[in-house]
Formats: structure tokens, C-alpha cells, sequence
């Protein structure tokens, strides 16, 4: 399969909402391994290719804005009827001209706004007329705005504005704008599909957030726990597995723990590892819901921006620490907006979280002169269980926190790609 993004872009500025949408399309297909090619006007500057626009496994294409050697100015056609200038037809020529020659080997042709917007008119009437030739190609026309009006009996050319054309597909970013985009171009709504402008969060975060990405799957979970600290007993790791394991049995949400350990000598990190993991096994994790970032290349500690920066993504905080003067950890994650799950019998934690309305569950503590021992019953398993149903209800019901969650998974780009964009184009 080989793909033709039609844009006809005279500029790259990121400011122009358009652009955005298009390199998030082009990162989905050329991570995917879509051959693709672009197409853009021939003023568009080459010093204006960065990011995925200077991607190498990109095919730059740029497509005549000329006239007998004088430049195409484009004009604004979004009247319903009217008068095209003098030259409108014989550019339309040349550019239907060169088109044809840069889509001749191409599967697909993906419009943006083409069909839409009225300086697009005469790039609209050159399309048509490739079409009429190369008639193997399926085309997919993208509409950003809001649909217009259809005018009664338009005319030519201004009737390309508001008909559809062959074996093309005519897609909105909402479900909302269906039945006007179907109206708009004149086509039945199961013309017409939907795909989701996506929110790229990894890409606006360090590199140390892109690699850990890459090696564990960050925006797909449910429930997404990070807990940071230096590796010890003391800080009760296993206790974060066994709830977040707990969590996954009871509800059958996918859930995914990132430890962010540091060094510590009080325990071997092998054998402390290997305990963690069983006990996350027992409760209900798998091996790839368990990430330790000093297995993922930062042995030493993973930094402390990028813990900030997994604190944006996470939505639930679990602290079972066995003691804390202060733990500041707890204010970085509710500044993130995470669900905070605390030890009440750690005086600390105790303090902070009624500050922060947390959620307050019992392990053993280190308190003031004395130390305490948690006894459950009938045990802990059935604890941590109860627990979990609580703690997955109250998340639910959160609006902020349930919208913080969608927005990392659904409208992830790998959710629209592997859910809206990639079945469009194998249809």
C-alpha cells in the first residue's frame, strides 16, 4: 500500500491547527510502515521541514503553483456561485496535470480540506479531473471545519464545493459533524466516517519519558500507577503490586505499575525484584503489567522531571510506605492529578492526605516511639480486594480524573490509528 497525503501546504508553521493534524497522520503511517508521500505546493519552503516533515522515510512531493512561468494566486472562493477568474481553468489544468504524474503509483489519496475550503477551489476541480483518469486510486477526503450549507442547484465550478466525487470516502473528526458533512457533499452517511484528532502527549515529553514509552506500553492502561522511591523494604513496593494486582482480578481493567527505584544497599535489588513479582503474580499482574524504570535503562535512577512527567499520564498514586517524614512524593502526584491512595498509620501521610482528601487504606508503620502491625481479616488478599472495588468506583465517578484517563487512551495516535485510520484505509 502506498499513500498520498494532498495538502497543498504553502508553509509548516506548527501555529496552523491543520499542520498539527497532518504530521500526527503521517507519524501514524510512517511508524507503521505505510509508504507515504506528501504533496504540497511548490512555495512551500524547504527550510520549514522539521520533525516528521524531514523524516527520511518521507517522499516530499511539491506540486506546481505556475502558470507560464508566472505564480498561481489563490483566491477565495467560498461564495455558493459567482465568477472564477480569467486564468482559474488553465491552472487547474497544469496542477490536474502534474497531480496525475505524482499519483500515478500511489493506492490512496488523502484530501485535507480540498473539497472544503473555497481557495481550495481550483486545487478541488484539478483533483476531479485526476480522478477521472486514475480511477484505481481510492480517495479520502478530510474535512477540519464545521460543514457549510448546501446551496440549491450549484453550478460549476462551485458546485465541486458541495458534490462528492467516485469511489471517495468523506470523513469529519466527530461523530457530531456526520449528518451535515453527509448533507454538505450530497453523499448517504455510510459515505462518511470518523477519525478523531489526537492528542500526541509523548511527543511533548523528554526523552527519558519516550524511551520508557517505548519499552512499556504508558497510554493504553486503565489504571496507570507510578510510584518512585529509593529501593527498599521500607517503601513497600510489593504492597503497590498486590493492590494494583487486586485492582486488575476484581474489575478486569488493564492495569500497568512503573516503579521508578533508585539505589539503595539495604537489600539486593535481584532478590527484592524477584519478591515484587511474585507477589504481583499471586494477586494478578502479568509480567508486562510491571515495569522497573532501572530495568529500562536508568540503573542509577530515573530523573526526577521525567517522574513529574509520568505523574501527568498516571492516574492512581499508591503509598503503603512503612514511614515518611514528610513524602513529598504524594504532593508531586496530586499536582498531576492523580488518585491518591495513603498509609493512614504513617503520621506523615496521614497529615498530607486529609489535606488532600485522600483515600486512606492500613499496612504496617513506623509511627511516633512505636511501630504497628496490621492484622486483616479474614486476610489480606480479601482486603486489598475490597479495596480495589472502592478505590476503581470512586476513580469512575470522578469526572476530572475520567476525563484525564480518556484523553490518554482514546485519543491517543495509537488508538485513532489502530481504531479509526488504519481500518479506513484497509476498507
Amino acid at each position: 500500500m502506498k499513500i498520498a497525503i494532498f495538502t497543498m501546504f504553502n508553509g509548516l508553521s506548527n501555529t496552523y491547527s491543520l499542520v498539527n493534524v497532518v504530521a500526527e497522520h503521517l507519524t501514524m503511517l510512517l511508524n507503521a510502515g505505510v509508504q507515504t508521500k506528501m504533496l504540497v505546493s511548490e512555495d512551500c519552503p524547504d527550510g520549514e521541514r522539521q520533525g516528521i516533515f524531514a523524516d527520511e522515510r518521507l517522499e516530499w512531493v511539491k506540486i506546481t503553483n505556475k502558470l507560464n512561468n508566472k505564480q498561481i494566486h489563490w483566491y477565495d472562493y467560498s461564495q455558493p456561485d459567482g465568477e472564477v477568474h480569467k486564468t482559474f481553468f488553465e491552472e487547474a489544468e497544469v496542477v490536474a496535470n502534474d497531480l496525475e504524474a505524482n499519483l500515478s503509483d500511489v493506492d490512496i489519496c488523502v484530501m485535507h480540506d480540498i473539497h472544503y475550503q473555497g481557495w481550495h477551489l481550483m486545487h478541488n476541480v484539478a483533483i476531479r479531473k485526476v480522478q477521472e483518469k486514475l480511477t484505481n486510486i481510492k480517495f479520502i477526503a478530510i474535512t477540519h471545519s464545521a460543514p457549510v450549507n448546501r446551496p440549491p442547484n450549484p453550478k460549476y465550478p462551485f458546485s465541486c464545493r458541495y458534490t462528492p466525487m467516485p469511489n471517495t470516502i468523506y470523513v469529519y473528526p466527530t461523530h457530531s459533524g456526520i449528518a451535515p458533512l453527509a448533507k454538505q457533499y450530497n453523499v448517504p452517511e455510510g459515505k462518511c466516517r470518523v477519525v478523531y484528532n489526537s492528542l500526541d502527549l509523548i511527543s511533548y515529553m523528554s526523552d527519558d519519558v519516550i524511551s520508557i514509552h517505548s519499552q512499556t506500553d504508558l497510554l493504553s492502561p486503565d489504571i496507570l500507577i507510578v510510584y518512585p522511591g529509593r529501593f527498599t523494604t521500607g517503601k513497600k513496593f510489593e504492597k503497590v503490586a498486590a493492590l494494583a494486582g487486586a485492582i486488575k482480578k476484581k474489575t478486569e481493567l488493564t492495569v500497568k505499575v512503573v516503579f521508578c527505584d533508585f539505589p539503595c544497599m539495604d537489600i539486593q535489588p535481584n532478590i527484592y525484584k524477584a519478591a515484587i513479582r511474585k507477589i504481583a503474580y499471586f494477586y494478578g499482574l502479568e509480567e508486562t503489567d510491571l515495569a522497573f524504570t532501572s530495568d529500562l535503562g536508568y540503573p542509577k535512577g530515573f530523573p526526577r522531571k521525567g517522574v513529574f512527567e509520568l505523574f501527568t499520564l498516571s492516574n492512581l498514586f499508591i503509598c503503603p510506605s512503612y514511614s515518611e517524614s514528610f513524602g513529598l512524593t504524594v504532593v508531586e502526584a496530586a499536582s498531576r492529578g492523580n488518585f491518591l491512595v495513603l498509609n493512614e498509620a504513617v503520621p506523615a501521610l496521614e497529615e498530607i492526605g486529609k489535606k488532600f482528601k485522600a483515600y486512606f487504606m492500613r499496612w504496617d508503620a513506623r509511627n511516633f516511639g512505636f511501630d504497628t502491625k496490621e492484622t486483616y481479616r479474614p486476610n489480606e488478599q480479601t482486603y486489598l480486594e475490597e479495596h480495589a472495588l472502592r478505590i476503581v468506583d470512586m476513580i469512575r465517578d470522578n469526572s476530572v480524573l475520567y476525563a484525564k484517563t480518556l484523553s490518554r487512551q482514546k485519543f491517543s495516535p495509537q488508538w485513532v490509528w489502530y481504531n479509526q485510520l488504519q481500518p479506513l484505509l484497509e476498507e
